[in-house]
């Protein structure tokens, strides 16, 4: 079977559609969450995410509409982990922890009242970027642009919360209120990766495109579109990798991105 065969499958249409969109939407995040330490929220968010797909499945919704319920549950994680870092006045690490474990323990309890582990869930856990339905590919387009545009309107204050945060707050820029659209975006980009690399992974796939574009990148920009083209290919060679080779396609996808970071480190060091 070859590449133009594969092309025909309208299931991997699908798949490597709904793949770029959120492979750039993690890619560009990434960049800002690792340069700000807050590469790990997309870990504690992605338990949230377990969480409200375990709440889904007890009342028994349909695939798609699971998606569009684990968002408002996330988003409120989200913005909870800001409470408690300001709050409470304790590190942003100890409030994702605080929240990923409580995401992960409703997980727990709801996956075993509404039946045990199942197919259905071990899905997201683990990911199946395959079996993207039409309505969960025009969601994902709908976010891809609300989250695309965001950040691009606010470029400039995102840029400059990255880098000097007193300083921004200094220069009239409402920092708070940025942090939160931040968190928010992620949050959106997490819930619609959970289908491309499953909830186990998605960490990994707003951090390891980032980190490799931040090793060749002498630009910021620089960084951010070598970081949306490391996301894109490794989603979409993972796809095709795990079809021919009948492989896991969101640890494909990881694996791929792991390849791509060490051969980018290797090469740094090298130049230097």
């Amino acid at each position: 079977m070859n590449l133009a065969d594969i092309i025909h499958y309208a299931f991997l249409q699908r798949a490597i559609l709904a793949g770029t969109l959120i492979a750039v939407l993690c890619s560009v995040l990434g960049v800002f969450l690792v340069l700000r330490r807050l590469s790990l929220i997309g870990d504690g968010l992605s338990h949230v995410t377990f969480g409200s797909v375990a709440l889904a499945m007890l009342f028994h919704f349909q695939s798609v509409y699971t998606t569009i319920a684990a968002i408002p549950c996330v988003l409120l994680s989200a913005i909870g982990i800001l409470k408690i870092t300001e709050k409470a006045r304790i590190y942003g690490d100890a409030a994702i922890g605080i929240v990923s474990s409580l995401g992960i323990a409703s997980g727990i309890l709801l996956a075993s009242l509404a039946g045990g582990f199942n197919v259905d869930l071990f899905s997201y856990l683990f990911g199946n970027i395959l079996s993207i339905s039409p309505t969960e590919l025009r969601v994902t387009a709908v976010l891809f642009v609300v989250v695309l545009l965001t950040v691009a309107f606010l470029y400039n204050d995102l840029f400059a919360i990255t880098f000097d945060e007193e300083l921004a707050a200094i220069s009239g820029i409402h920092v708070d209120r940025i942090n939160t659209i931040l968190v928010l975006l992620t949050a959106l980009t997490v819930v619609l990766a959970m289908k491309v690399v499953g909830i186990m992974l998605i960490s990994a796939l707003l951090i390891l495109p980032s980190v490799s574009a931040l090793q060749l990148a002498r630009g910021f920009k620089t960084a951010i579109l070598l970081s949306a083209c490391l996301g894109v290919v490794s989603v979409v060679g993972g796809i095709f990798f795990s079809f021919i080779l009948n492989l896991p396609t969101g640890a494909t996808i990881i694996i791929i991105n792991f390849l791509f970071f060490a051969a980018a480190f290797l090469s740094k060091k090298l130049r230097r």
